[in-house]
């Protein structure tokens, strides 16, 4: 989404991380996603580096001058004080939530058959927390909602990729409660309508299919 709303082209490669390939070993020895690797061949790792890569450099293969002033948004708009506060929530969705929530559920529900070995059954206790974490995330973000035009400020940002990244995997396990938080829902619609979301919402988990109103613009 963050290459999408950058102008910037990408060739995506599937990668299983509990694979532990050696040759994914040798672009990232930590075995975690994302690892973008420049025409150049220059490796960057995390999510965070990338985009602070791309926001602060724009130094892309293909990606001149005139392009990144064409760019449609900035990740890290603002003032000094604006970007502090989208980094801070970047690190609340890609930290905390991620944590409490996207990576409890991918593990209950989808990486621990996707793995393979032994069938794994979802822990009902354990569902029970995570769903009670979601909604308390899920009332932080209708509460940033409600209270500006994005989550960071007044301009889209990297805050609401990381978000609307994480919301929109939960999604496709049928897990998010939208009715429950309306700011939420009439925000997560607005990101969902940008190409870069678009594109994501198309693509399906071999085995798992998202519940009807997944790639719905208006739900």
């Amino acid at each position: 989404m963050a290459l999408s709303e950058s102008g910037i082209a990408c060739a995506l490669v599937e990668e299983k991380p509990w694979d532990w390939r050696p040759q994914f070993l040798d672009l990232n020895p930590a075995a975690e996603l994302p690892v973008l690797q420049l025409d150049d061949g220059q490796l960057l790792c995390g999510a965070y580096a990338i985009s602070e890569f791309i926001a602060e450099e724009g130094i892309v293969a293909g990606l001149d001058e005139s392009a990144i002033a064409a760019a449609p948004i900035s990740l890290f708009p603002g003032s000094r004080e604006d970007r502090a506060e989208v980094r801070r929530l970047v690190d609340w969705f890609n930290g905390k939530m991620h944590r409490e929530v996207t990576r409890e559920f991918l593990y209950e529900k989808v990486y621990s058959r996707m793995a393979g070995g032994m069938r794994h059954t979802p822990d009902v206790d354990m569902l029970r927390a995570i769903r009670s974490n979601l909604r308390y995330h899920l009332s932080y973000v209708g509460f940033l909602a409600y209270q500006r035009n994005w989550l960071a400020g007044e301009a889209l940002s990297f805050a609401d990729i990381a978000a609307a990244a994480h919301l929109s995997t939960i999604d496709y396990l049928g897990e998010v409660p939208w009715d429950e938080h309306p700011a939420a829902k009439d925000w997560y619609m607005r990101v969902k309508s940008r190409p870069s979301l678009r594109a994501i919402l198309t693509d399906r988990v071999p085995g798992a299919h998202p519940p009807p109103h997944y790639a719905e613009l208006d739900f």
